[in-house]
């Protein structure tokens, strides 16, 4: 059947698109299942997922430059449900009764039982900074200039970073651990992410820009 002549085509979403969406969420899981371990390195108390956790900022970054500013903010809720989603399902499969056969139940629900203080935590924290991160990319894009692409990242996740790791470490382990922990964490983070995202400047130059055709309002799906 003929579309209608007045029907709006939808645009879609290029390959570069749908794989840089699936290693922002693969790396959103993989940071949260990371960070329900707390490392200690010269000196620094930080959760583990903190070496992963940082490049979704940039990898959000490639999604905003591709597929536009309504994407990134779509993919943003998107990571934040399918996190919270995961976490119920680790808690539903730690309630089910285990084989006695198998004898690790204790110790699968002590790593994966979901830390109701810290899922919350980190799912506000994400969609916060990763908003934050999406309203200065675009900022920067579109009122102070185009060229410098490596700087929108740079300017973008120089706010966004500790925002993250503010509300992440204080309200995952505020009223758990002492405050000097705490604060040791929150540093720990933040240089740890500041120095991923250094590393990773270069990998936006990776995707070419939203076609100047496309905009915000225009489905991409």
């Amino acid at each position: 059947m003929l579309a209608a002549s007045g029907q709006k085509h939808l645009a879609p979403i290029p390959s570069v698109g749908i794989a840089v969406i699936s290693v922002y969420i693969a790396a959103q899981l993989l940071s949260d299942v990371a960070s329900l371990k707390i490392t200690l390195i010269a000196g620094f108390s930080m959760d583990a997922g903190t070496f992963i956790y940082p490049l979704t900022f940039t990898i959000r970054d490639l999604i905003h430059k591709r597929l536009g500013k309504t994407a990134a903010r779509t993919v943003i809720i998107i990571a934040a449900g399918i996190n919270l989603f995961m976490a119920l399902f680790f808690h539903f499969t730690a309630w089910l009764p285990q084989d006695p056969s198998w004898g690790l139940g204790n110790e699968f629900t002590a790593v994966l039982g979901p830390v109701w203080r810290i899922v919350i935590a980190s799912i506000i924290a994400e969609v916060f900074s990763e908003l934050i991160d999406t309203e200065i990319y675009h900022l920067w894009q579109s009122r102070i200039t185009k060229k410098y692409q490596w700087m929108r990242v740079l300017s973008s996740n120089a706010i966004s970073i500790p925002v993250d790791s503010l509300i992440f470490c204080w309200g995952a382990f505020g009223f758990a651990l002492p405050h000097d922990v705490v604060w040791s964490i929150f540093f720990a983070n933040v240089i740890v992410k500041g120095a991923v995202t250094i590393i990773s400047l270069p990998s936006i130059y990776l995707v070419k820009e939203q076609p100047a055709k496309l905009d915000d309002s225009e489905p991409l799906v």
